[in-house]
């Protein structure tokens, strides 16, 4: 993972771990996909990084807390679930630099 906001998200999906790379398996960019009863009311959803509507391309995030101001902006993929949950809030805590890159990534 190569962001860290403490209270918000956990953003990885860079091979590069530099926050700018990433290809989509797909060879380019694809479309967003939202479903009205999916959304970002609950702590450990798991969604597409984008730059604008039908961008995404290999980097995620998943949520420390309720992001509603995400909703059908970002496409929602997955949800971290049981105790697993708990691990990835922890990492919300990390010690990161002034660009909110983590001292020391943590991978799962």
């Amino acid at each position: 993972f190569h962001r860290i906001i403490s209270k918000y998200l956990i953003q990885g999906g860079d091979p590069t771990g530099s926050g700018k790379g990433g290809k989509s398996i797909y060879g380019g960019h694809f479309k967003d996909e939202f479903h009205q009863r999916i959304n970002f009311s609950y702590r450990g959803m798991v969604a597409m990084v984008n730059e604008g509507p039908n961008t995404n391309l290999s980097q995620f995030f998943i949520t420390l807390d309720k992001c509603s101001w995400l909703d059908k902006k970002n496409t929602i993929f997955g949800k971290i679930q049981g105790k697993t949950l708990y691990n990835v809030i922890g990492m919300g805590d990390l010690e990161t630099d002034s660009n909110d890159r983590p001292v020391n990534p943590p991978k799962i």
